[in-house]
């Protein structure tokens, strides 16, 4: 297992960095924003990829949700039920999603999937849905999928590649696309379907934390909706419903606090990766549950609070809440504080986001609902900065804005799953990512267009992979 060495607090320039050797005790705070060099609009940078930004800061994108949610007046029709398309049906998002379509067939009927390489389970999923188009991502899976549905009484359209995930996302049909794709491979997916006119069941967070700069303003040209999926940012968007503009003060994120919220910061020197699996609360896929352990998810969170609900960052605050009952809260302007509560099951935020503005009534047998009394009752504190030093790189690089966020998070992706892989430690999670985002730093693109944005994911992937011990004191790249 390789261990980052730190660099000398010279070398560090806005960065102090992590030395989880010696002084884990003693680790400094990170700084509230990057120390950035504008680059001149023409400068060729990187893979051939050529430079947008212009020396002056650039606009901010337009939040997705102002501080309100008001739904449009006259609002948009179909005949029968809403027609839905789902990107990433055999994940986890989208399994739930037609859980919930399997459970409200006069609410919601099925156009198009789109999945990765689960032929069994998409298959069952297309016998038991009837879609008109079908999508495997894996190309090499195509005469698979086929196969197995040879015997249909119906043959749907199969396309296969990223263009079929892409005409899924924007089939004419379909007026909300789910978006359960992970990574920047769903960012495209989900850009084709806002040019089309779709609005977007967001689920997925590199939409707006790599791609916000560029996703918000193409979803405000084309009057597309994004309704957040995961269960802090619905809990913020059904807070906001019918407030008035500018009543929004502060956005309060909740955090279970992960595997680790009952160890003390020094043994955290000791974990293993069984150790950083154990989520207390929220059965989840072994990415998201590491992230939860280093509240790497809070942090990136953080940012897509930002991108949806134009809250400034210094107004975003994350809160402690070991039992995951309260998903987040609002402030408003005179004080009030609004909370939405219900028990940890993302099948209800997903529901939202199909049914907005309504609400759909549920069975008590498969929603139980939520019983105060028997829970008893319901704790806070804040979060430890030197224990989740995640927090820090988060709200940097969130100022920073541009492509820095998106670099965080795929540094971010690479070093879970070089730990899950057990070639590097718990505690160099943090260094890897901020060791990538110290890097990006001269690099920095303000107002990326999709293709800087996805070339910088691709180069913070590279980078973090590549670190890796020299015969001295510091880590370097192979190449």
């Amino acid at each position: 297992m390789m261990t980052l060495n730190s660099l000398s607090p010279a070398e560090s320039k806005a960065f102090s960095f992590l030395d989880t050797t010696s002084r884990f005790n003693q680790i400094p705070k990170f700084p509230g924003g990057f120390s950035l060099r504008k680059r001149i609009q023409g400068k060729h940078y990187g893979k051939g990829v050529k430079c947008s930004v212009k020396v002056q800061q650039q606009s901010p994108p337009p939040p997705a949700w102002p501080g309100r949610a008001v739904p449009e007046t006259p609002r948009q029709s179909w005949d029968g039920p809403k027609p839905i398309s789902i990107v990433g049906s055999t994940g986890s998002i989208g399994t739930q999603t037609l859980d919930i379509v399997a459970e409200n067939p006069d609410k919601f009927r099925v156009v198009a999937l789109a999945a990765g390489s689960n032929v069994t389970l998409l298959a069952d999923q297309v016998k038991r849905f009837r879609p008109s188009l079908v999508a495997v991502r894996n190309e090499s899976l195509l005469s698979e999928l086929k196969e197995a549905l040879a015997d249909l009484d119906y043959k749907p359209e199969i396309i296969p590649g990223e263009q079929g995930v892409i005409e899924v996302a924007r089939h004419p049909d379909a007026v909300t696309v789910v978006t359960g794709i992970v990574g920047c491979a769903g960012l495209k997916p989900t850009v084709a379907a806002i040019e089309a006119g779709k609005d977007i069941a967001l689920a997925n967070k590199e939409t707006l934390i790599a791609g916000g700069p560029f996703v918000l303003p193409l979803a405000n040209k084309h009057n597309v909706k994004i309704l957040p999926a995961d269960s802090e940012h619905s809990a913020i968007f059904q807070c906001i419903q019918g407030l008035p503009e500018g009543a929004l003060r502060r956005i309060i994120l909740t955090a279970s606090g992960g595997a680790f919220r009952d160890w003390h910061v020094e043994k955290l020197k000791e974990v293993k990766v069984a150790d950083a699996l154990k989520h207390p609360n929220w059965n989840m896929g072994k990415k998201i549950t590491v992230d939860s352990a280093t509240l790497f998810n809070k942090g990136l969170e953080v940012i897509e609070a930002h991108y949806l609900f134009g809250a400034e960052y210094d107004d975003i605050e994350i809160v402690i809440h070991p039992q995951s009952i309260i998903h987040s809260m609002i402030e408003t302007q005179d004080s009030s504080v609004l909370a939405q509560l219900g028990w940890p099951d993302m099948r209800i935020p997903i529901l939202y986001t199909m049914s907005w503005p309504d609400r759909v009534p549920c069975s008590e047998v498969t929603w139980p609902r939520l019983d105060l009394c028997k829970l008893g009752s319901l704790t806070f504190k804040k979060p430890d900065n030197v224990k989740y030093p995640s927090m820090d790189l988060a709200y940097a690089a969130g100022r920073a804005g541009g492509t820095m966020t998106g670099v965080l998070s795929a540094a971010n992706e690479k070093a879970v799953e070089m730990f899950i892989d057990e070639k590097i430690s718990y505690l160099d999670i943090f260094k890897v990512v901020e060791l990538t985002c110290d890097k990006h730093r001269n690099e920095l693109v303000t107002s990326p267009s999709l293709e800087e944005i996805v070339h910088y994911d691709l180069w913070a992937r590279e980078y973090a992979e590549n670190l890796q011990l020299s015969s001295g004191a510091r880590p370097v790249h192979a190449w």
